[in-house]
Formats: structure tokens, C-alpha cells, sequence
């Protein structure tokens, strides 16, 4: 082991450690020793932005696969084996990432290292599991078909990243799916899951020795050598195609979503987080406020930032009847305004800082936030960031930093709206 960093950040309650296999595999631990349980999970930089382009669905499709068997587990084993003993396994997806991971009692870490090192590089992908899988995965689309306030964010990357790895679908299509052989499983995998690629990170009541020996014995078969063969994440304002479509759906609801896209900024990081929470999260930012207290337009209605590699999205969601998509619009385009956005005071300001903070030290009472605030922060700025920092740089955004990040979210290219209007009886 290598390149060993040690971050204390007591707010957090425990010490991080950074520690490097000798196969490149990075280790992350965070000792919380008021809990019994150990969070355990497996990063690989990679998702749908790494899948091929014939293939979308691909990255997320693999993490589906290699739960139905091993050289020594099949799926119902793989199943039962954290159950059984109490504890929890789950997997998701993203854009960027794939994370496997296991929460179970800390007598349980050599079992719950031993199961995730099966999953990640022993995989059998049997052929009649896989097809079965296949159906599975094509419900969970037909799922998100039937959950409009999921699918329209899906249907405006498409429309707004035409041209670009952005606008995928994780999911992938019912076509892509069907299309997807075992030789494509254990290629993604051979390009992806590699030692450089992987994290592990471990949180809870264990020491930074115990998870280093466990790991180093779960993983060092992976060997270090090609790279994973990821695609280059670059992205560029004509990337992002501006747009304005109104569709006709079988809904109960008017659904409404406006966006943008920038390029990445770090200097803009705190500042845009706080003009997030300003403008659409919690029940007194400005969208809730106007949108259903105010006029009583929306039920459900809020604003939110992704941040990518290489870019930065901005959306605000609303649902709404037909009748008010009007005046809905109306009141969103009037927040977002240069002349409203440029009067948020100081008192907003502090406001906003006193609830982004509060929500930031809670969610690390969370284990499985914890832990996937430390990978998040090596995917994204190289390094663990400790919460006090974090607290710092954020108490002292001001003003002026928060205009600088607006004109540069907002203004960087035409705002797009996608609007699902419910189809008349």
C-alpha cells in the first residue's frame, strides 16, 4: 500500500484514511465507533456515459448481470448470503458511476468483502439467467414509462444532448437491452472494472488496518495493468442544443421542466448549491413559495443541480393542470429573471447557508451518505474534502459570488423547456 492520506474531520465525527493497493485499487475508511455496522461499498468510475454507442443501458445492465451468478455463487446464494445474516445489498447507476454495496453487522466485514469481490471479478454471466434478466430490466423501463416525473427528465437530456454521451438513458432502450450478449457484459467489464478504476470505501465501526488487510485479500488478484478504456469526458457549450417541445401524454398532469447546462466551474461549486437551495429546494425556497403558496399552481415543485465530470445541469421541476402551464411558466421565467435573481439579500443569503449546512451535517448521521460523500469527493475534485472546509467555503460565499455563479449557469446558453400536457378526454 501507497500514497496513505490521513483527513481529520471532526465534525464529521472520525477520521478518514486514503490509502492505494499496490494494484492501484484506492481505499477509503471512516471510523464511526458509536454504530455496530459497517457500509461497505465497491465504486467503478464508469456508467452510461461509458456505454457503447450501440449499446446504451450497457453499464447499468452489468450491474444487474453479476448478481445472477459466480465461479462459486449463484444468484440465489448471492442473495441470501448478507440476508441471512442480517444485513443489506443494493447496487445503483449513474451517469458516471456504478457503486455495489453492503450494509451488515461488523462481524459480518470478511463475508461482505468476500461477496463483493465475487460480484466484481468473478462473474459467470449464465446465459439463461441473463435472458431472464434481460425481462427485468425492461420492466424496470416500462416502470419509468409509467412514472412521468421520472421519465421527462430522461426525455429532456435526449432533446438537450442530441450528440452527446449526456443525453443516454441509463436504463438504455427495450431494443438495446435484447441486443446485449455475454461477450458485451465481460468486454464492458474487461474495459471498466479495473483496478484504477475501482474504489473501496468502508465507513462505520472498523479500523483503517482491518478494511486495508480485508481488502488487499478480497482484491489482489486484480492485477494493475491497461487502464480502463473509458471514454473522454469533455464537454463544450455547443454540446447542449437548446430547445422548447410541448407533448401530449396519457397523464393526470401537466408535467413541466425547465433547464440549462454550463461547463464545469469549480470556482462556482458553493455558490451554485446555495442558489439551488435559494430557488427550489425545501418548502420555503422562492419556486415553492410562488408556484404552490402563493398561487396554489403545484403540489410538487422544486429546482435541481447535477454535477458532472464536465458540466453542470440545472432544472426546475413542476406538475401542474393544463390550464395553469400558462402561468406557471410565467412564474418560473419571472424567478429566474436577472432582476429577481440579483435581489437576493444578504439575510436570503445566510438563510440558505443556515439550511444547506444544516442538511450537509445531518446527512452525515447517515452511513451510506458518508460513504458516498467521501467517493464522490475523489471522483470529483481528486481528493476528501473535510466537512469542515466544506462549512468554510461555504460561510463564505458572498454575494457578489452568488451573481457570478448565476450569469454563469444561466446566462452561459438558452434556458430549454419540455412540457408533457395531459391529453384531453
Amino acid at each position: 500500500m501507497n500514497n496513505r492520506d490521513i483527513i481529520h474531520d471532526d465534525i464529521a465525527s472520525g477520521t478518514f484514511h486514503n490509502d492505494t493497493m499496490q494494484n492501484g485499487i484506492r481505499v477509503i475508511t471512516n471510523r464511526v465507533s458509536h454504530v455496530q455496522s459497517v457500509t461497505l461499498g465497491i465504486w467503478i468510475n464508469a456508467g452510461s456515459r461509458e456505454d457503447p454507442d450501440t449499446t446504451p443501458g450497457l453499464a447499468h445492465f452489468v450491474e444487474h448481470a453479476i448478481f445472477k451468478g459466480t465461479s462459486s455463487r449463484d444468484y440465489e446464494t448471492i442473495a441470501r448470503c448478507i440476508e441471512d445474516v442480517g444485513g443489506y445489498i443494493d447496487a445503483w447507476t449513474t451517469k458516471e458511476n456504478t457503486c455495489i454495496y453492503i450494509r451488515c453487522l461488523k462481524e459480518h466485514i470478511a463475508l461482505a468483502f468476500s461477496l463483493l469481490s465475487d460480484l466484481c471479478c468473478n462473474p459467470s454471466f449464465p446465459d439463461e439467467e441473463i435472458e431472464k434478466e434481460k425481462e427485468v430490466v425492461i420492466e424496470e423501463i416500462h416502470s419509468i414509462n409509467d412514472a412521468p416525473e421520472e421519465l421527462i427528465f430522461d426525455e429532456f437530456d435526449l432533446h438537450a444532448f442530441p450528440r452527446h454521451r449526456l443525453g443516454s438513458t441509463i436504463l438504455g432502450t427495450e431494443e438495446s437491452i435484447e441486443s446485449i450478449t455475454g461477450d458485451d457484459l465481460r468486454q464492458f467489464m474487461q474495459n471498466n472494472y479495473t483496478p484504477d478504476n475501482l474504489l473501496v470505501t468502508a465507513v462505520g465501526n472498523v479500523t483503517h488496518t482491518e478494511i486495508m488487510e480485508l481488502a488487499v485479500r478480497s482484491f489482489a488478484s486484480l492485477q494493475a495493468g491497461t487502464p480502463a478504456k473509458r471514454s473522454t469526458r469533455e464537454f463544450e457549450l455547443r454540446d447542449y442544443t437548446p430547445f422548447n417541445l410541448q407533448l401530449q401524454k396519457p397523464v393526470y398532469q401537466a408535467q413541466l421542466l425547465f433547464g440549462t447546462a454550463a461547463t464545469r466551474k469549480n470556482e462556482h461549486f458553493y455558490s451554485l448549491l446555495l442558489l439551488n437551495t435559494i430557488l427550489g429546494s425545501g418548502m420555503s425556497s422562492r419556486m415553492n413559495l410562488e408556484l404552490r403558496e402563493k398561487n396554489a399552481l403545484a403540489y410538487n415543485v422544486y429546482s435541481s443541480l447535477t454535477l458532472f465530470d464536465d458540466a453542470t445541469m440545472f432544472n426546475v421541476y413542476a406538475g401542474t393542470d393544463n390550464s395553469n402551464i400558462v402561468k406557471a411558466l410565467a412564474i418560473i421565467d419571472q424567478i429566474l429573471s436577472p432582476e429577481s435573481l440579483c435581489s437576493i439579500d444578504q439575510s436570503e443569503l445566510e438563510t440558505a447557508k443556515s439550511r444547506l449546512l444544516g442538511a450537509m451535517i445531518m446527512g452525515m448521521e447517515k452511513m451510506t451518505r458518508r460513504m458516498s460523500r467521501a467517493a464522490r469527493d475523489l471522483f470529483y475534485f481528486g481528493r476528501i474534502i473535510p466537512l469542515e472546509e466544506k462549512i468554510n467555503a461555504i460561510r463564505q460565499v458572498t454575494q457578489s459570488d452568488i451573481r457570478h455563479a448565476v450569469m454563469h449557469l444561466l446566462q452561459s446558453a438558452p434556458a430549454s423547456t419540455l412540457i408533457y400536457e395531459a391529453e384531453e378526454e
